[in-house]
């Protein structure tokens, strides 16, 4: 059945159907071939159950603030204060970059989001400084994927939709904090000695006067990552209430104390929110019915079976987990990826004793890994897109980043502690 499945998915995939087509109608279609007396009725029910979840609301509400902030201009209020004080020094731009990718994922949750935010004003300074432009971009694209790794990580919304109702989203997200300052430390160390490597010349240093001043005009963007982590942290508001606090909280910001936005602007926001909701949403959907037939053929247990064995121990199940999503998401959609395997995984973590906090973190890393990952990572497209520069030099300067992400993954899998000292 796994074979035929995946075969129709394949097909599907080819005749250039978007992906949310053969999830959803390649289950369909082998029950109707295995099981053709089973009742239509309770495929749309599993459908539909896909998207019951609460926890979901997060994901529109985080989505809509992010699109308010990347039309107004938090991401140049961070950019500022960021460059003002490190700006100066050996690979600073670099740095900058990377800070400010690590802060704007702490506010949007999305890693396209970052890219267009703070990848297109941050590329410009780049090239300017001297900078070759695959370095530049390169630097974007893989510091944008720590907004997979901090809170509001959209992807760690849909891990815990897909492990089910025994994950805490709010743990998901405070775990996350300290393995994306790892990878913002790991980016600014490179950054510097790339810098001296190549000599890349300094920038001028900006007065203390101006710092105090970018200071003050970054006060509020700064304000949502503490809103966010903060208030779950304490104890003040779940996540849900989080993301429309944040949408609020971004309304205020652009809209009425800067007035970057008028009030005419948020309905064509707003629309652009939801087409991409709806996307995702039907992604889920389709995740929930292919699980569901997966789960109906078996197919979770055979594969862990003849992958895992009998009895596995914590490690191997960890090192397994890494390396079919770190392969899954460099060709398909993390989203996809994270709601199909999530289930098969799952169970076999629990009876190694992996934490499932824990594994959400080896996870959510590994998509963010390989996102970035040719051949079809989705941030190397959308860095394309967005750049106009075609594929071969957009991957070019991208392996640095990717040991280096590959190391910080073995140190996680080693170290649970990194993912779970704050919780």
């Amino acid at each position: 059945m796994l074979t035929t499945l995946l075969s129709i998915m394949i097909v599907l995939l080819l005749l250039n159907f978007p992906m949310m087509i053969p999830l959803i109608i390649a289950p369909v279609i082998i029950m109707l071939i295995y099981n053709p007396n089973l009742s239509m009725d309770l495929l749309m029910k599993q459908l539909l159950t896909g998207i019951e979840s609460p926890v979901l609301l997060c994901v529109p509400l985080f989505i809509f603030a992010a699109d308010i902030m990347t039309s107004g201009k938090t991401s140049q209020r961070l950019l500022d204060f960021i460059g003002a004080f490190v700006g100066h020094i050996r690979g600073g731009y670099a740095v900058t970059t990377a800070a400010a990718c690590t802060l704007f994922g702490a506010i949007s949750g999305s890693t396209q989001a970052t890219v267009v935010a703070i990848g297109r004003p941050m590329r410009e300074k780049l090239l300017k400084i001297g900078y070759r432009d695959s370095s530049a971009i390169a630097l974007i694209i893989n510091s944008s994927d720590v907004a997979l790794l901090v809170p509001p990580s959209i992807g760690m919304i849909i891990y815990a939709l897909a492990a089910g109702s025994g994950v805490s989203v709010g743990d998901l997200f405070i775990a996350g904090i300290i393995p994306g300052v790892m990878v913002f430390l790991a980016f600014a160390i490179y950054s510097v000695i790339y810098a001296k490597v190549k000599n890349i010349p300094l920038a001028e240093k900006v007065s203390w006067p101006d710092r105090f001043k970018f200071f003050r005009r970054s006060l509020l963007p700064l304000g949502f990552p503490v809103i966010i982590v903060g208030g779950i942290y304490m104890g003040y508001f779940t996540p849900v209430e989080a993301s429309g606090i944040s949408v609020l909280y971004a309304i205020i910001l652009e809209v009425l104390v800067y007035k970057t936005i008028p009030w005419r602007k948020l309905p064509s926001i707003a629309l652009s929110t939801g087409l991409v909701t709806s996307a995702v949403f039907i992604l889920v959907a389709g995740g929930q019915l292919f699980t569901w037939v997966l789960g109906y053929a078996r197919i979770p247990q055979q594969i862990t079976e003849t992958v895992l064995g009998s009895d596995p121990s914590a490690l191997y199940v960890l090192l397994i987990v890494s390396i079919f999503f770190f392969v899954g998401c460099m060709f398909v959609d993390p989203i996809v990826v994270i709601l199909i395997l999530t289930p098969i995984f799952v169970p076999a973590a629990e009876t190694a004793g992996v934490d499932l906090i824990h594994l959400g973190i080896i996870i959510t890393f590994q998509a963010a890994l390989g996102s970035a990952t040719p051949p079809f990572g989705v941030d190397i497209f959308t860095a394309s897109a967005v750049f106009k520069k075609p594929y071969l030099e957009v991957i070019r300067s991208t392996p640095p980043f990717i040991i280096m992400l590959l190391v910080i993954g073995v140190l996680l899998i080693l170290f649970p502690q990194l993912s779970l000292a704050l919780i």
